[in-house]
């Protein structure tokens, strides 16, 4: 266990835009150009930071191997330009423990950590787990509610008393529930980040400092953008930008991500559409919406993107 007398000063996450990359494959291999083009959209967007490994990223069904060469790669690429906060989170706390301090062997800035799936744990077990791998670990953390996913949803309560591990740092949010959001940021002494793309400017109204994002996979830039203005207190320009990405939202989450994204970037001729088994490609129907989406709309919009406003 780590001594907490040695534990790294509390880092202090960069507001702003945060993209929850996808990681790309072909031939049932980790595609190592497209990863790296993929990143570079991210740098030339100006992002706060990417996640890598996490769950739009297919994190589940990747190799220790394949993780550490991606969060290497992203590392080394982003140094100095943008956070990275790498995905380590399991439902086994000795393995989350471990994955964590792979993470930080691998440069991460960050570690974001799912609650553990299946199990569903207590809220005075999810206390116990991420207590244990923040005192076990000398490195920022990111608490990740996502109940949809996990089956269990970290409570405002619990989130307050986890900020006072030092190195809890912040708590991305996709429960969906905004009064519980407000609480969250209200209870909580960490940064509070959107994790729903739908709910990014009533999130940043309740005082979210930011957006781990599907989306700006596809429109960093834009992302980006909508962010700056909201930070600069512009409103009335934030709001119309925030509701352009309302039909790309609805695209990227026509079956379960992170596959129609994947679809969409494949289109763009960024990466393959493969995802990794389980998961497949969208069906029939879903394809036929999002080769009309991309081809009447999407097209357009990733094409103007890095170059900023018209």
């Amino acid at each position: 266990m780590a001594d907490p007398s040695r534990r790294a000063k509390t880092w202090d996450m960069p507001d702003g835009i945060y993209t929850a990359l996808i990681t790309p494959f072909a031939d049932g291999q980790v595609d190592r150009k497209a990863w790296r083009t993929l990143v570079e959209r991210q740098l030339a967007a100006r992002v706060a930071g990417i996640v890598p490994v996490g769950c739009t990223g297919e994190a589940a069904t990747l190799g220790r191997a394949e993780r550490e060469w991606l969060v290497r790669e992203a590392v080394a690429m982003c140094a100095g330009r943008c956070a990275v906060v790498a995905g380590s989170g399991s439902n086994s706390t000795e393995t989350t423990v471990a994955q964590t301090r792979d993470v930080q062997e691998w440069g991460a800035d960050a570690a974001m950590l799912i609650s553990p799936y299946y199990n569903k744990p207590q809220q005075h077990g999810l206390l116990a787990h991420y207590r244990a791998v923040a005192r076990a670990v000398d490195l920022p953390i990111v608490l990740y509610n996502v109940p949809g996913r996990t089956a269990v949803n970290i409570l405002p309560e619990t989130a307050a008393q986890l900020a006072a591990e030092p190195n809890v740092v912040a708590l991305k949010e996709a429960s969906g529930n905004l009064a519980q959001i407000e609480q969250a940021v209200a209870r909580c002494d960490l940064k509070v980040f959107s994790g729903d793309d739908g709910l990014n400017f009533p999130i940043f109204g309740l005082g979210g400092r930011g957006a781990v994002s599907v989306v700006s996979n596809l429109l960093p830039g834009a992302m980006v953008r909508f962010w700056e203005a909201w930070a600069a207190g512009d409103i009335n320009r934030a709001w119309p930008m925030s509701r352009a990405f309302d039909p790309v939202t609805h695209a990227c989450f026509v079956e379960t991500n992170p596959v129609p994204v994947k679809e969409l970037l494949s289109l763009a001729g960024i990466c393959r559409r493969d995802p990794r088994l389980p998961l497949v490609p969208v069906g029939e129907q879903s394809l036929s919406f999002l080769v009309q989406f991309y081809e009447s709309t999407l097209a357009d919009l990733m094409a103007r993107d890095l170059a900023g406003p018209a």
